[in-house]
């Protein structure tokens, strides 16, 4: 079996699109003006918008062709992030031992033509690919090709837009918390400021000292007021408990990857399970990488778990006195790891192996995953044997709303 194309940068390139922190099952209308305009630009019958992690290319955009997602060892658009060259094209698919016997070769759509231009960011690190296809040999010109690279400049423009959004968004809810910390800090001292009000207040009747008094009314009044605001500020948001655009709960958090990894669980035929705690199941909390972590260790399990196997996803949140904890353990029936195996993923250096069902490793899936808990200050721990099925625990804090 030939050796998958590996850009060679890929580290720093899957780091550059776990950046983006996209949920890939929502950008189908964002996009769908451009995957149509490039069809009509190339003449061909089907464009796809891919982005592509360490395992799997996902369409975040179809047109005429109904598809979510590919493992990455099936696709082409993995040769064109590794080609130098700004472009891939191969004029018929049934003739290149590489991609003649895939699934939408040989059975529908039966393509034969592709030509695919890599979605590059301005540091150079190219997320996926935007890809034309077509069932007749087609050739592009020269200037439709230059086209088609401008469609796909803007659609890394809307993918930087999007995520400047998302990072505003963030930065408000964190504006809103230090709001609401900046009330409750306040709310001590005037307790304490009215308290001792009282106490004066109290022994300036027993001493008939009306100034005083009167003075002492004055501060009673005052701090009374600016508690009052104190309470506005910190119940003007409470009634809102509807999700913010960077909020998961654990059932939204559920649905979400039951959508995104059914399919790739269903084509290796292994039942997968997403199970959640019913106690806090409704309480919010932050998104932030979470889709990009669980994704990564979900696509790991069904690679090294055989035909009819198991992965199951257990996620919780407990609920603490400073903080609370969300908790991710991804469990399968797969090969299982020795200690040496372990100890390599959990020190940030996971190498590539190829799976069950003869998948083809790619590597730094798990490293990346390591990485972006780490940098969320979460901890990481494997439970396995060689032979006995991986469970991968992820534990990562989460402020209280």
């Amino acid at each position: 079996m030939q050796n998958p194309p590996i850009p060679d940068n890929e580290m720093d390139r899957i780091l550059s699109l776990s950046d983006y922190d996209l949920d890939y099952s929502s950008f189908q209308e964002n996009f769908k003006d451009l995957a149509k305009l490039a069809a009509k630009v190339a003449g061909t019958e089907i464009s796809l918008i891919n982005l592509i992690d360490s395992f799997t290319q996902w369409t975040i955009t179809n047109h005429r062709l109904d598809i979510d997602q590919m493992p990455r060892e099936e696709s082409v658009c993995q040769y064109t992030i590794a080609s130098p060259d700004g472009q891939f094209e191969v004029t018929d698919l049934t003739a290149d031992n590489r991609f003649k016997d895939k699934f939408y070769v040989v059975d529908g759509p039966k393509v034969r033509y592709y030509f695919g231009i890599p979605l590059t960011t301005g540091d150079g690190h190219k997320l996926g690919a935007l890809c034309m296809l077509d069932k007749d040999i087609k050739s592009l010109s020269p200037e439709k090709m230059e086209l088609l690279k401008i469609i796909a400049d803007e659609i890394v423009n809307r993918l930087n837009a999007h995520r400047l959004i998302t990072g505003l968004k963030t930065k408000l809810h964190e504006a809103n918390e230090t709001k609401k910390k900046v009330a409750h800090d306040i709310r001590g001292p005037l307790g304490g400021i009215i308290g001792l009000a009282q106490v004066i207040s109290e022994q300036g009747h027993e001493n008939e000292i009306e100034e005083v008094l009167e003075f002492i009314n004055l501060i009673q009044r005052s701090g009374r007021s600016l508690l009052e605001l104190a309470d506005e500020i910190l119940t003007a948001d409470v009634p809102k408990r509807d999700l913010k655009a960077d909020e998961f709960n654990l059932l939204v958090f559920k649905d979400k990857l039951e959508k995104l990894y059914t399919p790739q669980a269903m084509n290796k035929k292994i039942r997968f399970t997403v199970d959640t705690s019913v106690n806090s199941s409704t309480i919010p909390f932050s998104k932030n990488k979470l889709l990009q972590i669980t994704g990564n260790l979900i696509s790991n399990a069904i690679k090294f778990t055989p035909v009819n196997g198991k992965v199951t996803v257990d996620l919780s949140l407990k609920i603490a006195e400073t903080q609370n904890l969300l908790q991710i353990n991804v469990t399968d029936t797969g090969v299982g790891l020795n200690q040496q195996a372990i100890d390599t993923i959990l020190s940030g250096k996971a190498q590539s192996t190829d799976g069950t069902g003869g998948e083809q490793g790619y590597g730094f899936g798990l490293a990346l995953v390591k990485h972006l808990v780490d940098t969320l200050k979460g901890t990481m721990r494997i439970y396995s044997h060689a032979g006995n099925g991986a469970n991968f625990e992820v534990v990562l804090p989460q402020e209280q709303g």
